[in-house]
C-alpha cells in the first residue's frame, strides 16, 4: 500500500539514534540540552489539543520522577520522555475517568493552563507525525518499564539500562528488551460490502474491523483467516498485507491485511463480538461522514479508520 506510513503513528521518520544508547555521557548532555516529554499514568502532557508539551530537564513536573528514557533525535537535538505518575494532582482537580475513553485534564501547578495531561486517544489524530510517533514510543516504553521491573529468569529487580531500552538483571544477569504484541486487524470483504463487528464495551454504536492478536508459531495471513473465522463463523480466502500501526494501548504492533471472504453466513462468537455484520459500499459512506442511523465509524486516527476510507476511496494499492 503506497500511503501506508500515512497512518498515525507511522511515518515521521524519527531518527532513533540507537548508536548513543550505550553512551551515558553522551546521553547526560543530551537531556542537558534536549527536552522532555512528562508522561502521567500514561497520559502525555499535551500543549493545547494539537501538540505534546515538552519541558526541560530541570522542569518542576519532572520532580521526583524516574530516570528519563531516551527516544532519539529530532532534528539534532535529544528527545527524552519521563513517567511522572508520582505526582497528585491537587485536591478538587479532575481524576482520570473510568470507561472506554478517559476525557479528563490534569493541570500541574509549575505550568501554564494551557497544559495539561491528554489521553493519547482524544488527540492522536490532531497532532503532527513527529509528535504521534514520539507520543506512541514514549507511552509504550514507560508502560512496558512499569509492568517488567523484575526479571523474568529468576525474579530479582532489574535495572534501566540503554537509555531505556533494555533492562538488566544484577542477580543473574539477564537482559530483557521492551515487549510488542503483534496484532492482525482484517478488512474482510465480499463483493461490495465490508465485515464489521462491535464489542460490548464499546460506545452505542460503535463498529469496526475484527482483530485478534498472533499466537506464536503463526503466520499473519494464518492469524487473518483464524480470527475472522472464531469471531464471526466467516470463511476466508486470498490475504495480503496493507499497513501497520503502532498502538501503544498499551503496546501493540497492528497489522493491517485484506481478505477476501468465501462464504457470507455470520455466526457470532458471543465472548468476542456483541454483533457483526455485511455493510456495503454505500453504506459505509454514510457511516464514516456520521450519518448512519445505526452504526458509529471506527475511531479517527486508528488503523480501522485509515483502511476503510481508503478502501471507499480506492487506495489500497
Amino acid at each position: 500500500m503506497r500511503i501506508a506510513e500515512t497512518v498515525t503513528f507511522g511515518g515521521s521518520g524519527l531518527d532513533r539514534a540507537a548508536a548513543l544508547r550505550g553512551d551515558p555521557a553522551k546521553l547526560r548532555d543530551l537531556l542537558a540540552a534536549g527536552r522532555v516529554l512528562p508522561v502521567w499514568r500514561g497520559k502525555p502532557l499535551c500543549d493545547g489539543g494539537d501538540k505534546l508539551g515538552w519541558v526541560p530537564a530541570d522542569s518542576p513536573v519532572l520532580a521526583g520522577a524516574a530516570a528519563p528514557l531516551f527516544l532519539g533525535l529530532d532534528n539534532g537535538q535529544g528527545v527524552f520522555a519521563c513517567d511522572t505518575s508520582h505526582w497528585s494532582p491537587e485536591a478538587g482537580a479532575a481524576g482520570v475517568e473510568q470507561g472506554f475513553l478517559d476525557t479528563s485534564e490534569q493541570h500541574h501547578p509549575s505550568l501554564d493552563d494551557r497544559f495539561a495531561f491528554l489521553e493519547l486517544r482524544s488527540v492522536m489524530a490532531a497532532l503532527s507525525p513527529r509528535d504521534a510517533e514520539l507520543a506512541a514510543t514514549a507511552k509504550a516504553l514507560l508502560h512496558w518499564h512499569r509492568s517488567h521491573g523484575f526479571c523474568a529468569s529468576c525474579g530479582a529487580a532489574s535495572d534501566l539500562a540503554q537509555g531505556g531500552w533494555q533492562r538488566m538483571c544484577p542477580a543473574c544477569g539477564a537482559s530483557h528488551f521492551p515487549r510488542t504484541d503483534p496484532v492482525v486487524i482484517m478488512l474482510i470483504t465480499h463483493g461490495n460490502s465490508v465485515l464489521v463487528g462491535r464489542n460490548a464495551n464499546w460506545p452505542e454504536g460503535m463498529y469496526s474491523l475484527l482483530a485478534g492478536f498472533v499466537e506464536p508459531g503463526e503466520a499473519l495471513e494464518a492469524a487473518v483467516r483464524r480470527e475472522v473465522l472464531e469471531e464471526s463463523g466467516i470463511h476466508v480466502g486470498a490475504v495480503r498485507y496493507l499497513a501497520s500501526q503502532p498502538w501503544p494501548f498499551p503496546a501493540s504492533l497492528m497489522f493491517g491485511c485484506a481478505g477476501e471472504a468465501t462464504t457470507d453466513a455470520i455466526t457470532l462468537d458471543p465472548e468476542e463480538l456483541e454483533d457483526a455484520l455485511w455493510v456495503t459500499r454505500e453504506e459505509m459512506v454514510a457511516v464514516m461522514a456520521g450519518r448512519h442511523p445505526r452504526i458509529k465509524p471506527a475511531r479517527r486516527g486508528a488503523i480501522a479508520h485509515f483502511l476503510i476510507a481508503n478502501w471507499l476511496a480506492d487506495r489500497l494499492d
